[in-house]
């Protein structure tokens, strides 16, 4: 079994190896510090053998317990949220699609598509950073992201981080994401600027910001398509009645959040 830590190096470099822009922001917010990531986000479908407690289980055979689970009906989506006793360590979000409420057409690719995992590699933690095990037309992609954007986002990008997130409450010389938001922009890094720059406010007790999905060159099975990929959030969190600091997520900054692997 890996280690905590391995799983996360394992996703981590992955994500690195999608997200060209990562390494660069890391760079500009840390200053050569460690940087703490505050959680990471996967997605799936509700279907076996890929659903949400499915890839959860890696996460709870290493200490990790449900925290939390929400809803984004507009996008027809549910989602949870795991923590370990181990503060130190990061959330995991873990969002599945509704297969069943997608119209006939997409239901049948994304049917064909989970066909062709195999049961026993969604046992193995690697699971969690292996990205596709299908492939899709141009025509499929097309289709899937006319009626949803995280459909056709898993079509391509399969199962990885999709994004990781600094904790900007333990990220040296920034105090607000305001700051951290600026020094992106000064860097030349474009925010997701759907529901505004920051989504939530201290009376919700957390605020979120993420850039835009890099992009990459893809290949589909009979045409090459530059497609969003994955992105970097910035978290801020606030301390609640208790004076304990919120560890929970907020649906409706959530909702926008997934904005960032959207198309231009």
């Amino acid at each position: 079994m890996l280690t905590v830590e391995q799983l996360f190096d394992g996703l981590w470099q992955d994500y690195l190896s999608h997200t060209p822009s990562a390494q660069p922001i890391h760079e500009l917010l840390g200053g050569g510090a460690d940087i703490i990531n505050d959680h990471i986000a996967l997605r799936t479908f509700n279907i076996g053998p890929v659903t949400v407690d499915a890839l959860a289980q890696h996460f709870l055979d290493l200490g990790y317990f449900e925290a939390g689970q929400y809803d984004f009906e507009a996008k027809k989506l549910k989602a949870k949220h795991f923590q370990h006793a181990n503060s130190h360590y990061p959330k995991v979000f873990i969002s599945e699609l509704l297969v069943e409420e997608m119209p006939t057409e997409v239901q049948t690719i994304i049917k064909r598509m989970v066909a062709n995992v195999n049961p026993a590699d969604v046992s193995k933690p690697e699971f969690l950073y292996s990205g596709t095990h299908w492939q899709v037309s141009k025509d499929e992609y097309q289709l899937l992201a006319q009626r949803s954007e995280y459909a056709a986002w898993m079509s391509v990008w399969g199962y990885r981080a999709n994004h990781f997130t600094v904790s900007v409450n333990e990220l040296p010389g920034f105090e607000t994401l305001e700051q951290v938001n600026q020094a992106l922009k000064d860097g030349g890094f474009t925010l997701n600027a759907s529901g505004g720059e920051i989504k939530g406010s201290k009376a919700v007790l957390l605020e979120q910001s993420s850039t835009m999905a890099d992009s990459q060159l893809v290949q589909l099975t009979d045409a090459k398509l530059d497609i969003p990929s994955c992105f970097y959030e910035f978290a801020l969190r606030h301390e609640d009645a208790d004076g304990r600091l919120y560890q929970g997520f907020v649906a409706a900054s959530a909702d926008k959040i997934f904005e960032s692997t959207n198309a231009n």
